[in-house]
């Protein structure tokens, strides 16, 4: 079916979302904003609590909130894969999601059984792959993981994708790993009682929740090697790129090397221009206030975010970047 076909449907479906956690907006429409939009409630699709999504998203839909007059919400959701779903069916007006998955999620491959009609509104910031363990673990390299108990990221997280690639490349077999599955809450949770022997995570640093983990509990991040990054790339999508933690970070006496993987927000194919160019003008006249309480949003950079590739840049999000560079 194509996309033509089922946009007033699915529009519909997004404008009438119940979402999770509702930030309330002002009621009556501001004159600025485009005529696409309506009185209903409107879903940001993040990710875990404790992750940088849900913080980032929970700004966004407050800006949007009073910035446009409209009522935005953000949902606390699996992850990358779970993000893209939201969007590409309706439930979800906006969605974070890992260049890796989104690349998947438009070629209907890896998690994604047809291609969703998703598209990109801007490249956000980098996200590291990390690998963590407690200080005291006997858990040195990537290989150490076998037999232990592993939490590979909850199920349709991006973190799944990405932890089954790089073990992959690290010649571990993912079966000799005991996975729980947890997100990244319950991932925290579990390693501060030794519930568990480490968990993998993707998201952007410091992220929250394992910064206020190092505070209590010491933890280490396991080296992900250089020479697996260019092996993932080979295989997959070409979507990472070498990168470390520096020292400091979660209290690391030294920087560990990882890989970094793109951030894109997303939206669906049937989302209105309007709309799009809305969001767009709102995320970045905020930009510099949202960076008080999410550092990473510091990093968008409309020269940098236009390179979505291979996810196309939604039409809306085109008419905007051209308006700024006239």
């Amino acid at each position: 079916m194509s996309a033509r076909g089922v946009r007033p449907a699915r529009w519909r479906r997004i404008a009438a979302v119940v979402t999770v956690v509702v930030i309330a907006g002002a009621s009556s429409a501001c004159s600025s904003r485009s005529t696409d939009w309506d009185d209903s409630q409107y879903a940001i699709a993040g990710g875990g609590s404790n992750g940088v999504y849900y913080a980032y998203g929970a700004e966004v839909a407050r800006e949007l909130s009073e910035a446009l007059g409209v009522r935005v919400a953000v949902a606390e959701t699996a992850g990358s894969v779970d993000n893209l779903l939201r969007v590409s069916s309706g439930e979800a007006l906006l969605g974070f999601a890992q260049g890796d998955a989104a690349a998947d999620a438009v070629a209907g491959a890896g998690a994604f059984d047809e291609a969703l009609p998703v598209q990109a509104v801007a490249r956000l910031y980098d996200e590291y792959l990390h690998v963590v363990v407690r200080a005291d673990s006997e858990i040195v390299e990537l290989g150490d993981l076998s037999g232990k108990t592993v939490s590979l990221g909850a199920e349709n997280s991006g973190v799944n994708v990405i932890a089954a690639r790089a073990l992959d490349a690290a010649a571990v077999d993912i079966a000799s790993i005991a996975d729980p599955q947890l997100d990244l809450s319950e991932s925290i949770a579990a390693l501060e009682r030794s519930g568990i022997d480490g968990f993998f995570w993707v998201g952007g640093i410091p992220t929250p929740g394992i910064a206020e983990l190092a505070t209590t509990t010491p933890v280490r991040l396991v080296p992900v090697e250089q020479t697996w990054v260019a092996a993932i790339n080979t295989r997959y999508s070409d979507a990472y790129r070498p990168s470390d933690f520096p020292v400091g970070l979660y209290g690391l006496e030294e920087s560990v090397p990882t890989m970094a993987v793109p951030n894109y927000l997303v939206t669906s194919s049937d989302t209105p221009d309007g709309v799009v160019r809305d969001v767009l003008t709102s995320l970045f006249d905020a930009r510099t206030e949202i960076a008080q309480r999410v550092p990473v949003a510091s990093l968008l950079d409309r020269r940098q975010a236009i390179f979505t590739g291979p996810v196309d840049l939604h039409p809306g999000a085109i008419e905007y970047y051209r308006d700024q560079r006239d």
